[in-house]
């Protein structure tokens, strides 16, 4: 596996990880994270990931030895609307998705490792992530294996009611 830069060309790949993640939660019955219709149906989520594309991101994309996308984390100097502020610069985890198919083979772990050395390179003290803290936290338990500490928690309102989640950092 390799990481490289993504762009505009990608962003079908990146669609089908979060398709892919969307079914895999739907058939856990765990929909409160990103509910049950796949990304690339909604207009919206297929923008979202589009404009992660432009400025102020960076995209970063796990590519298996065949040449296929198997994870993608999406950086930037920005924290998500309704995460509260750093009171120092960081880079912030706006998206990390693996392809489930691959579930435990390291994929995330060398996302987020790859991150805390571009948070470096960058002179920064400070990664953070935000992620879905509903039904059991397993999300957050899988964060905190990778080797986040949890700091504040936020609730988020959406169309479907509101959405609880946890920020999490990894202090370099």
């Amino acid at each position: 596996m390799k990481i490289r830069n993504g762009g505009p060309a990608d962003v079908p790949d990146i669609l089908s990880l979060l398709d892919g993640a969307v079914s895999w939660l739907a058939a856990g019955e765990r929909t409160g994270q990103w509910g049950d219709q796949p990304f690339s149906t909604i207009p919206a989520r297929v923008d979202q990931v589009a404009s992660y594309t432009g400025e102020g991101f960076l995209v970063r994309l796990a590519v298996d030895e065949e040449g296929r996308t198997v994870g993608c984390c999406v950086l930037a100097e920005q924290r998500g609307r309704f995460v509260p502020p750093s009171k120092e610069p960081e880079l912030y985890v706006r998206l990390l998705v693996t392809d489930r198919t691959r579930k435990g083979s390291g994929i995330g772990a060398a996302l987020i490792a790859d991150a805390v050395e571009e948070t470096r390179r960058r002179g920064f003290d400070l990664l953070r992530v935000d992620c879905y803290a509903g039904n059991d936290r397993k999300l957050v338990g899988q964060y905190r294996a990778l080797g986040f500490t949890e700091t504040e928690t936020f609730e988020a309102e959406q169309p479907s009611g509101p959405w609880p989640g946890q920020v999490l950092e990894i202090r370099l």
